[in-house]
């Protein structure tokens, strides 16, 4: 079965093959150092419930034979289990060293629970592999971390933050994966202070347990269950599954809240916090070298096991997931061979083609499509994974506007909206024109065309247009008359600065995408931002009940360019926008009808009443 999609380049934006890349870009392996063999046994392990059989270790011969396969491609190797440091301290000096040797390995990092680290381990990282990345796991402060508990069912916690005082003495630094269960639900602040109070730590990654259809213990082949198994099964007997499990709504709440703890308390300086940082990333328009975020996923990810096995991302089923074994592989040619057999990866890039059409695209990166796939295997969708990637999208865009204001991060309405375009030549001054009745103003362009847009060329599409303001003697020749309304009741009503208006155009006859009408507002300061950004949301939920099917509200958030400075400005569009993608007939023939409808709501409104938006209250938690 052979990939679908390969060529559609929108695809390729969120999943790219090997066959779509030079030899240039770099590929991830997971290494099982020993299989799911670990001395401890968290209740949620993903790894034990592989029920592979664990006791090898990777050698080095297959670690030099990694090298050979991938030619001259750069590999990033992480030193994975079970618990990698079970191998010993002299075969994995002996793994180190190789990896040390091949010029394509640019990166080594490994991932533990830190309970056998000590100082002769750091020394051999030291003599070994100097650069090597650490990463620990820890579910938080000792509560958080119920789950983590040793073969007697007894909290290991004490021992890892043990180790993390080490690391601080030795002046190295680690990377914390926290798995997000019922644990910490609730406590966002208090469990990344609590990491945050670590000196050695650098780095947070917040791992959601999704783990909903979770209904059996994991097997084990001792004679005797041991108590951590029992803890285990009976975690596992819940109706809606085990009792570590989390929503994506649960886990996108829990981000959100740390990621404003993480702003307010300036934890941001000293450590870096994801998701958080890899969508700020994406919503700036720069790249992350995450997964979830970037094009290079499962085909770029590989996991090899001691007895040879070779797949695909760990966190992909087994043994859906595997390639190859590693003795049958000459080459890299082999690999992508197997990867094009696949009907997994190919089920992947049907995924994948999904994202295509999203508003999300850009910002979201397609997410995981390990987790995707489990979730559309559950339930024949992934619509409720793809919810949560928009709502952690729309918080930290909030986080952006309004940094460390939980209240902003909580609000469910406002949508990130990037318009592809939107640069004004100089910001600050038209802030200050527009306040000043007597100012200078230049005579604008005004020219118009066949399809209504007003614009300094007078053609259809996005072209320049002059930046006015109310005290501008061309004004009302300015304005769009489908749009006016809404631009009077904004500045004269609300008395907001508006960047931007359009009122809407089909070009029937003409190949260009027809326009929504919109409404932009450029806030003058934080608080006027969160006061209309309130307002707005009240807006939207006195109008969405009484819209016109064919038109939806959307209240977005985007910022705003300054071409003499390159500052960034958080604005917000009031959008209409029709119901379902590219319907656009019935969209036109209601859309005087539905702007009325949010002029009406944005008049019964005002910015000044109340700071608190609709899903500030308690009568309202709406679902985006």
């Amino acid at each position: 079965m052979a990939h679908a999609n390969v060529a559609n380049p929108q695809v390729l934006d969120i999943y790219r093959t090997l066959d779509a890349d030079g030899a240039d870009t770099a590929a991830s392996v997971i290494m099982k150092l020993r299989g799911e063999t670990c001395d401890i046994d968290c209740l949620y392990c993903y790894e034990k419930r592989k029920e592979a059989p664990g006791g090898a270790r990777i050698s080095d011969e297959q670690v030099r034979r990694l090298g050979e396969i991938f030619g001259e491609r750069p590999l990033a190797i992480e030193l994975h289990g079970g618990e990698p440091l079970t191998v010993g301290k002299e075969h994995m000096a002996t793994l180190l060293r190789q990896l040390a040797a091949q010029p394509t390995v640019v990166r080594v990092s490994i991932q533990t629970n830190a309970l056998a680290l000590d100082t002769e381990w750091l020394d051999l990282f030291d003599s070994c592999y100097p650069g090597i990345r650490i990463g620990i796991s820890l579910d938080g402060d000792a509560s958080g971390n119920a789950w983590r508990v040793d073969y007697g069912g007894e909290p290991v916690y004490t021992r890892v933050a043990a180790a993390l005082e080490l690391l601080a003495a030795r002046g190295r630094h680690a990377g914390i994966i926290a798995a997000v269960t019922p644990a910490v639900l609730g406590r966002a602040e208090a469990v990344i202070d609590h990491l945050a109070s670590f000196s050695a730590v650098n780095a947070v990654n917040f791992a959601p347990c999704f783990d909903s259809s979770i209904r059996r213990s994991t097997a084990t082949a001792a004679r005797r269950t041991p108590a951590s198994r029992v803890l285990q099964q009976h975690a596992v007997s819940e109706p809606s599954g085990p009792a570590w499990a989390v929503t994506p709504d649960e886990y996108a709440e829990f981000v959100l809240a740390a990621g404003v703890r993480w702003v307010s308390a300036g934890h941001f300086r000293r450590i870096k916090l994801e998701p958080i940082v890899s969508t700020i990333r994406r919503i700036r328009g720069l790249e992350s070298g995450f997964c979830h975020f970037n094009n290079l996923k499962c085909d770029h990810v590989f996991t090899l096991y001691p007895d040879g096995r070779f797949g695909s991302c760990d966190e992909l089923p087994w043994p859906a997931a595997h390639l190859a074994r590693l003795g049958e592989v000459d080459a890299e040619r082999d690999i992508r061979a197997a990867q094009r057999r696949s009907p997994l990866l190919a089920q992947l890039h049907v995924l994948a083609a999904k994202c295509a059409s999203c508003d999300y695209r850009e910002t979201c990166g397609g997410g995981c499509l390990a987790t995707r796939v489990r979730f559309h295997d559950e339930s024949r969708s992934d619509d409720v994974y793809c919810a949560y990637r928009m709502r952690l999208v729309d918080g930290v865009a909030s986080m952006l506007a309004l940094p460390g204001d939980a209240g902003a991060a909580r609000c469910q309405t406002l949508r990130w909206r990037p318009r592809a375009v939107n640069q004004m030549r100089d910001v600050n001054g038209f802030l200050a024109r527009w306040d000043d009745p007597h100012a200078r103003r230049q005579p604008a362009t005004l020219l118009r065309s066949p399809y209504g847009n007003i614009n300094t060329v007078g053609l259809p599409g996005t072209h320049e247009a002059d930046d006015l303001d109310p005290a501008h003697p061309q004004w009302d020749q300015a304005i769009e008359p489908g749009a006016r309304t809404l631009v009077e009741i904004a500045t004269d009503s609300w008395g907001c600065v508006t960047y931007d208006s359009c009122e809407g155009h089909a070009y029937d006859g003409v190949d260009i995408e027809p326009r929504i009408r919109q409404l932009g507002i450029l806030p003058r300061n934080r608080t006027e931002y969160r006061s209309v950004a309130a307002a707005l949301c009240r807006v939207a939920t006195v109008a969405e009940r009484l819209l016109p099917t064919d038109v939806r509200l959307v209240i977005g958030r985007t910022d705003l360019t300054c071409e003499s400075t390159g500052q960034n400005h958080s604005v917000m569009d009031v959008r209409l926008e029709p119901a379902q993608s590219g319907c656009w007939r019935g969209y036109f023939a209601q859309l005087d009808v539905a702007s009325e409808t949010v002029a009406a709501a944005m008049l019964s409104t005002r910015p000044a009443t109340t700071n608190e938006c609709a899903c500030e209250s308690e009568t309202r938690r709406p679902a985006c």
